[in-house]
């Protein structure tokens, strides 16, 4: 199965979320495991940005990904990534955050939205743990269907993985 080999040789995984604090400015934070379903974390950080662009309906990628560079930076070994939000968002490919990440950075992404995308008809939806609520999987740089199990595999016994919340945790933390 292709997505258990993506981290298998020693390489990092990263769950990623940024989040946009009133005064201004974003923060964000990765949390770094060892293996892809994150059951052994090695690192957590965050970095502040004072800077960021304001949203744009259709370009989103354009505020959060420099944050999500600025808490990259330095991460040797990384080969995988796992972000709150879509990683295309139809099925003919159109980039969402997670393609433009991996068109940065060379390896597999992952997305995992909390909620349906209308025209991200072929996102995958996966149910974690005893919620009746699906979180919506795609990816850039692996198969859907190897990305879905591998969300479905991820530590954690909600909804969305324990990486990815407690990368919301740490973004939302006063610096």
């Amino acid at each position: 199965m292709q997505p258990a080999t993506c981290c298998a040789d020693g390489g990092l995984s990263a769950a990623v979320d940024v989040h946009y604090p009133v005064p201004g400015g974003a923060r964000a934070a990765a949390v770094l495991a060892a293996d892809a379903s994150f059951s052994l974390v090695v690192d957590e950080r965050v970095v502040a940005v004072d800077q960021v662009l304001p949203y744009q309906p259709g370009a989103f990628y354009l505020r959060e990904l420099p944050p999500l560079r600025a808490v990259l930076a330095g991460a040797d070994g990384l080969k995988l990534v796992v972000v709150d939000g879509y990683a295309d968002l139809d099925p003919y490919g159109r980039p969402g955050l997670g393609a433009r990440l991996h068109a940065e950075l060379g390896i597999p992404v992952i997305g995992v939205a909390k909620s349906a995308y209308r025209t991200a008809t072929h996102a995958i939806p996966v149910r974690r743990g005893s919620s009746s609520r699906p979180v919506f999987v795609t990816a850039a740089g692996l198969p859907g269907a190897d990305a879905a199990d591998l969300v479905r595999d991820m530590s954690g016994r909600f909804r969305l993985p324990d990486a990815l919340r407690r990368a919301d945790v740490l973004s939302r933390r006063d610096a």
